[in-house]
């Protein structure tokens, strides 16, 4: 149960982290105008991609000098 609150906390901290570091990110570039329901489609699912793989990667250093 502690491993399940363990990789809860490390998820969310690379979902909020995530968000962070892709705020930095000038969007309105890359994307056409009036797409905004799809413009948040992809930042959510960029996101979450990205907390994914961090969180992966976190997970893996934690388990590893564990």
């Amino acid at each position: 149960m502690t491993d399940f609150y363990l990789r809860l906390l490390v998820y969310l901290f690379a979902f909020l982290l995530s968000i962070y570091g892709l705020s930095a990110l000038d969007f309105n570039r890359f994307l056409r105008q009036g797409r905004v329901v799809q413009a948040q489609i992809l930042y959510f699912l960029l996101t979450c991609s990205l907390a994914y793989l961090v969180g992966n990667f976190l997970m893996a250093i934690i388990y590893r000098f564990h």
